[in-house]
């Protein structure tokens, strides 16, 4: 009861004296009035990455999927903060005319990861957040769940490029919990579970011993460890943030069965689109928004259906999972 009186303590001074800020980055953020009176009142908000509206997916369809998720957090439970860098300012939940505005931008908004937010911020440009620097943000302003599709990890022949997605050292070193389904099908996935145990990383699926494959409910790899319940998941996430563990939490939640696409294809586009990426010179941050996209093609539309319908159902458990620790919170 006391650690929850202190947090809303804490709470309430950051809002009431934003000119005299409590902690870093607060007096350059902007927050949603419905965030912000979320996080004040202890509410279950739920973070959400935009680098999927600006680079993930096409316009209309892009706007439309980021409302439908932010629906689906609220209808579960949970108030949903998009986050984004607008105009040189990191915004901790859009507007839907800023959805509006993102989406329309497309790729001309940067891949914003940790690295690129001090530049982004400086210039006063446009930054769609990646997994890292949503994490970022969101611990910034107290928020400990985020829901995105699935993070980035180490790229296939990784061992001899040293192409490592950031959000698997953020993970290491920022205590949020993360809700995906499991890390990107294009990925080295056994070398990015083995850099996962060494940031310190834990990893959990979510009612399976299988860790999923993002286009697939499975990959060939047994998780680390399993929760079974929105509960489990709650009191994992406290753990790890009582005992001061200062790293983050990936709770792996498979795809749909209905939804999920044929492995064999799947793999064939994804090795074809390697092969391409590589003739072309194709590295980096660029690297994975054209596998993506190539792969899409080549499937003829079916990853793309399936990663909607991979966020939308992140967007169901998220939320689940947010309501459970908040109240374990209230009662504690």
């Amino acid at each position: 009861m006391a650690s929850s009186a202190l947090s809303r303590i804490a709470n309430l001074r950051r809002h009431f004296n934003p000119s005299n800020p409590t902690s870093k980055g607060e007096g350059l953020m902007k927050m949603s009035p419905e965030v912000s009176e979320a996080l004040t009142r202890g509410k279950p908000v739920v973070a959400l990455e935009s680098t999927i509206i600006s680079h993930g997916m096409p316009y209309p369809l892009n706007v439309g999927t980021a409302k439908d998720v932010e629906a689906i957090v609220r209808e579960n439970g949970a108030v949903p903060a998009t986050i984004a860098i607008l105009d040189g300012v990191p915004c901790i939940g859009l507007s839907m005319e800023e959805i509006e505005r993102l989406a329309k931008m497309g790729s001309k908004a940067r891949k914003t990861a940790r690295r690129d937010i001090a530049h982004v911020v400086a210039t006063r440009g446009n930054g769609a957040t990646t997994v890292s620097a949503t994490m970022v943000f969101a611990s910034m302003v107290g928020i400990p769940i985020f829901v995105t599709g699935g993070i980035g990890g180490v790229h296939r022949y990784g061992e001899s490029t040293m192409d490592i997605s950031s959000d698997l050292t953020e993970l290491g070193r920022t205590p949020i919990a993360v809700i995906s389904a499991g890390v990107k099908s294009i990925l080295d996935i056994p070398r990015t579970l083995e850099y996962l145990e060494t940031q310190g990383v834990c990893v959990a699926a979510y009612k399976t011993d299988e860790f999923p494959a993002f286009f697939t409910e499975t990959s060939g790899y047994k998780a680390p460890c399993q929760v079974d319940s929105p509960e489990d998941c709650a009191r994992l996430i406290d753990s790890n943030m009582n005992l001061g563990i200062n790293s983050g939490i990936l709770v792996a939640v498979p795809i749909p069965k209905e939804y999920s696409a044929s492995g064999n294809l799947i793999e064939s586009a994804i090795q074809k689109a390697l092969k391409e990426a590589r003739e072309q010179n194709i590295t980096g941050s660029a690297e994975t928004p054209f596998l993506l996209g190539r792969v899409n093609e080549l499937t003829g539309g079916a990853s793309l259906a399936s990663n909607i319908a991979v966020v939308k159902n992140n967007a169901h458990v998220g939320p689940e999972i947010t309501v459970s620790h908040a109240r374990l919170h209230k009662n504690s």
